[in-house]
């Protein structure tokens, strides 16, 4: 049985790539649930505001810098929102995050997801979380004011990889959000992307920048290459390579929950294996501008692997 936790990152590099998958992925699970039990994290989020993004990240179908044609918007309906929330109770989810496109949201656009939070704190019993770009102490506030208890920031790569993927903002400007989130005292949750064209121990560096930052939600996404970006043409990783990475990030927080997001129905039903591989939770439901596994579906599957749904 591999040691945990696992302490540097030369350590988890040697451990990964030295390791047979199947002992890997067995041990992160062993570790998942010795250190979680069989909890299972829930939540699913709505794209509240698409498209037209000011910034260049070069697999986001979202940014203005790229002819994606997808669907833009301002504002989605309050009718959309309230749909899907009620719908999130009735399925037994209890988070739901509003997903901003943009750098950040002015004072006006802000008030207006207070309105669509206070709209579905009416309707629902839900835990509330958001991801809207960059934060200031006082949009901070001002989130906390509107019942969110959680912030989404992903970091998407690590440190040294980032310049390679977007250039209009830096990686320590998304640690700066993180931070004035937890200090107007919301949790936070932050990510990253596999297959951005990182190395394997670039993704490991990010696994230990997040447990420095002390994140305990850790969503990770599998990059779908999306047409007319910069990244379109990426040799998709491969399915064994998602499985080691997914069992070290557990190695390396093992407090964490590990959470599987977009990118995941390209593997069909062999996706959760992911989920017996050291993660403990996912986003159900659509994405952003993909679609995600059925819900039912995916119920389905988590209590086949014994998990109790949170």
């Amino acid at each position: 049985m591999i040691a945990s936790p696992v302490y540097t990152l030369d350590q988890a590099l040697e451990i990964a790539e030295q390791t047979s998958l199947e002992e890997l992925c067995k041990t992160a699970d062993w570790l998942c649930r010795a250190r979680q039990g069989n909890t299972f994290d829930i939540c699913s989020i709505i794209n509240a505001r698409s498209g037209s993004c000011s910034e260049d990240c070069k697999y986001c179908a979202q940014s203005s810098h790229y002819p994606t044609n997808i669907d833009c918007y301002e504002l989605i309906e309050e009718e959309k929102v309230l749909s899907q929330a009620c719908q999130n109770d009735l399925y037994g989810i209890k988070r739901l995050s509003l997903v901003t496109a943009g750098h950040s949201l002015n004072k006006e656009q802000l008030l207006a997801m207070g309105g669509l939070y206070a709209s579905m704190a009416e309707r629902t019993g839900l835990q509330f979380c958001a991801s809207m770009g960059f934060l200031t102490e006082e949009s901070a506030r001002k989130l906390i004011s509107f019942g969110v208890s959680r912030y989404h920031c992903n970091l998407e790569t690590c440190r040294d990889f980032f310049p390679q993927i977007c250039t209009t903002h830096s990686w320590e400007e998304k640690v700066e959000t993180l931070k004035f989130a937890r200090q107007a005292g919301m949790d936070i949750c932050s990510g990253g992307i596999f297959g951005l064209g990182e190395s394997l121990r670039q993704r490991l560096q990010l696994a230990f920048e997040l447990r420095e930052l002390g994140v305990l939600s850790i969503p990770l996404n599998i990059l779908s290459p999306i047409q007319a970006t910069p990244l379109q043409d990426i040799v998709p990783i491969s399915f064994k390579d998602v499985l080691r990475s997914v069992a070290m990030f557990r190695l390396i927080n093992p407090q964490a929950v590990i959470r599987i997001a977009g990118g995941r129905g390209r593997f069909n039903d062999g996706q959760y294996a992911l989920f017996a591989s050291g993660a403990n939770g996912a986003i159900v439901g659509d994405y952003l501008t993909t679609a995600g596994s059925g819900v039912e579906k995916d119920f389905q599957e988590f209590l086949k692997l014994g998990f109790d749904l949170q």
